[in-house]
């Protein structure tokens, strides 16, 4: 591997590239082809895996939208970033992507959703009108035809960074699109009811939207900016479904990524480096020809886009608190390429979302249905125990807690440690934010 001072000066005798990020909207990492999904239609997305490299073991550092996103754009973790629960404010002073890349000589435009707040974090994007206007922000969405004029007519000599946010497959999902839900395959975590599977068929539409806004922006980002361009397709948390969005959990944490880079990235290729969002940053100032500065959380993980290294992180830590009155459960874990521990540091506390509690469009119209046919999944949802361990190898949707079997107390040891040493460094006394929900 390239040391950091190489890897800086190889940078900087090449062109900058261009970047575009196209950011979906609570897109599950199983919920697409390129990760083994047989039901849901992407073909945009598969199109585009095959140009490039497909990360099978990328990860938002939050499973909530503000929150990943803040980690996102500032190189920090929630605790550090002052974006802990969802809709919070990031602190005044934290200095945010747009503006390392202005520094850098770039010019930086974003398209879509916005969930980046306050606005003086980020006075150096231009936020272009780009969105579909619904009834509600819900019902919003991006325009890709927005983007694609906007690209046509631009003038600027500068290289690129474009932010593309799309809102679906968010909730409130479309209309089943031609999705059968007599022959969709449920994850094992479901429980298997007729309104389960029409919800699951608006999910798979929604993603199919997605993807029918993603391609046309891939389409005009190759044919306006040229081969020395970077495209990151990922998305900011998992899926709103049990055992997903708001929780540690894979379905959760673990996102689709996907990057092209004509003669830099080979096409056709899969990588198992282990990356997160909070490297998303460093690694971005870097490919720009800059030196990421001292004091982030993150760390570039450029040497694997410039086909330098096949490794970068041996583990990932997550973390989730709340947001106002819902989704209030505090816990930490931290995940290596084959284990994963999670610490729900209020195992006294009732574990809601939106799911359970808020509008039926949010979940209730399936979830209402899985109590009377599986009371233990809905106890397993609701009552979490304090520690969680699980060998994602042998049992990849976290069915099994392995933390009470002897057999794994070492394991458990060593996690156990490694997040409270984590925790430490961080100043992280998992406090709790928002309303919480007794048992």
């Amino acid at each position: 591997m390239l040391s950091r001072r190489a890897l800086l000066f190889s940078l900087l005798q090449r062109p900058r590239p261009n970047i575009v990020l196209f950011l979906s909207d609570d897109h599950g990492f199983r919920d697409s082809p390129i990760y083994g999904n047989r039901d849901v239609r992407t073909p945009n997305l598969d199109r585009i895996a095959k140009q490039g490299v497909v990360f099978t073991h990328a990860f938002t550092n939050s499973p909530t939208c503000v929150p990943s996103r803040a980690i996102l754009m500032s190189g920090l973790m929630s605790v550090h970033n002052g974006v802990q629960g969802n809709h919070g404010q990031m602190h005044p002073n934290i200095k945010t992507l747009p503006a390392y890349l202005t520094a850098l000589g770039y010019q930086v435009a974003h398209f879509g959703k916005s969930h980046f707040q306050p606005p003086q974090n980020y006075q150096d994007m231009t936020f272009v009108p780009s969105e579909t206007k619904g009834p509600g922000p819900l019902n919003a969405d991006l325009d890709p035809a927005a983007f694609t004029t906007w690209l046509a007519r631009r003038t600027d000599p500068r290289p690129l960074c474009a932010i593309v946010c799309s809102h679906s497959p968010h909730v409130y999902w479309t209309a089943n699109a031609g999705y059968d839900p007599a022959k969709i395959t449920l994850p094992p975590t479901f429980v298997d009811t007729p309104e389960t599977r029409q919800a699951r068929c608006q999910y798979y539409s929604d993603i199919t939207k997605m993807d029918a806004q993603l391609g046309p922006v891939y389409d005009a980002v190759t044919a306006r900016l040229g081969p020395n361009t970077l495209f990151l397709y990922t998305s900011d948390n998992g899926a709103q479904w049990p055992f997903g969005k708001w929780g540690l959990y894979d379905d959760g944490v673990r996102m689709p990524m996907v990057a092209t880079w004509p003669g830099t990235l080979p096409p056709g290729k899969r990588s198992t480096a282990m990356v997160a969002f909070v490297d998303l940053l460093p690694t971005l100032i870097q490919l720009a020809g800059g030196n990421p500065p001292n004091g982030l959380d993150g760390q570039s993980f450029a040497p694997v886009l410039l086909n330098k290294a096949t490794t970068h992180r041996t583990e990932v830590f997550t973390t989730h608190t709340g947001d106002k009155d819902m989704n209030v459960y505090p816990m930490r874990s931290v995940r290596t390429s084959r284990y994963k521990y999670i610490r729900n540091l209020r195992p006294d506390l009732k574990y809601t979302t939106h799911i359970d509690l808020a509008n039926p469009e949010d979940g209730r119209s399936y979830f209402d249905t899985w109590a009377a046919k599986s009371p233990a999944t809905v106890q397993r949802y609701h009552q979490r125990p304090a520690e969680e361990l699980y060998d994602l190898a042998a049992d990849p949707f976290e069915m099994r807690n392995l933390a009470a079997i002897p057999a794994h107390s070492v394991l458990l040891q060593t996690l156990r440690r490694q997040l409270d040493q984590w925790m430490t460094q961080q100043g992280d006394k998992g406090e709790l934010f928002g309303k919480p929900h007794p048992l």
